[in-house]
């Protein structure tokens, strides 16, 4: 049995794929960033067209001796992660500190104002671009943030993307203020993270992650909703179908998926019908929505049921 997520909606089965939303507005510090990038320039006033986005060309942001390659802490963690040695909570720690890439398009703006010639016909102005932020829509219908580890990969997956070099955590950031609830590392490349809504949250505050599953005081506050249900013996909490993860040649990795990240275990005392069981699944269910801790720390969750043994 699923339940939904704590915003509501159906729980999410989200991949990194989906189609590609309008772009939007830049926030204020990625447009500052773009702006010391040097606009048609980069920050030392090379300019940008014909530019590779590899090697000693992708030198094009404020970082200084920045080469465009992945955080090593990243690389690291990812390698850990790939190993089976890793965990997505490594992953996402490894990303307070690191610079990603924030691919910035031009948007054709509105034909600029034009003039009346001596015969009376308009005369149109040059059309001009504005540069946008790019969001993705995930199968679930939210809203999901593209960012690049590297200059290579946001190349691979867009070459006329502008990158724009910030933290991860101003990334995060942005993602928070466009309404974005996932970060998706790497889209289309050999190894794709994606970063579920709270672990955003915590990278935009600047806060550890815990995961759901991880998460003691979690297990708790669940443990302590059910009380009021004397039929619920027990109740554990177990990584969800959604944490795994597959790279591009199928192998799975304990990580990075997109949820349901988080598995309920309920232990039912035998001999309830399916009109009491589904009684205290809706009554958690309103109980967990109730709680500010749940509501936080959960992505999504599918609910397990199970006989308690006598």
């Amino acid at each position: 049995m699923e339940s939904q997520p704590p915003g509501g909606g159906p729980v999410p089965g989200t991949s990194a794929g989906g189609g590609t939303e309008p772009p939007r507005h830049l926030p204020g510090h990625i447009a500052a960033a773009l702006a010391g990038a040097g606009g048609a320039t980069d920050s030392a006033g090379q300019p940008w067209a014909g530019r590779s986005l590899t090697g000693d060309d992708a030198r094009i942001h404020s970082f200084e001796d920045d080469d465009g390659t992945a955080d090593a802490s990243y690389l690291a963690a990812r390698a850990a992660l790939l190993a089976g040695d890793g965990t997505e909570a490594g992953v996402v720690a490894s990303l307070a500190t690191a610079r990603v890439f924030v691919p910035i398009l031009a948007q054709l703006a509105e034909e600029a104002a034009g003039h009346v010639d001596a015969q009376g016909d308009a005369l149109h102005g040059d059309k001009q671009a504005d540069m946008a932020l790019v969001t993705l829509k995930a199968p679930d219908g939210r809203t999901a943030m593209p960012v690049f580890t590297s200059a290579a990969t946001l190349q691979a997956w867009h070459p006329d993307a502008r990158p724009v070099a910030v933290y991860a955590a101003r990334a995060a950031l942005s993602a928070v203020a466009e309404g974005a609830e996932l970060l998706v590392l790497d889209p289309g490349s050999d190894f794709t993270f994606v970063v579920r809504r709270p672990a955003v949250w915590a990278l935009a505050q600047q806060r550890t992650w815990t995961p759901s599953y991880a998460d003691p005081e979690l297990a708790q506050s669940l443990g302590e909703a059910a009380v009021g249900f004397p039929a619920v013996r027990r109740v554990e909490i177990h990584p969800g179908g959604g944490v795994g993860s597959l790279t591009a040649d199928g192998r799975q990795l304990p990580g990075g998926g997109s949820g349901p990240e988080l598995r309920v275990q309920l232990f039912l005392e035998d001999g309830l019908d399916a009109a009491g069981v589904q009684s205290i699944v809706a009554g958690l269910n309103g109980a967990w929505a109730r709680n500010e801790m749940f509501a936080e720390r959960v992505d999504s969750i599918e609910v397990k049921l199970q006989r308690a043994a006598q």
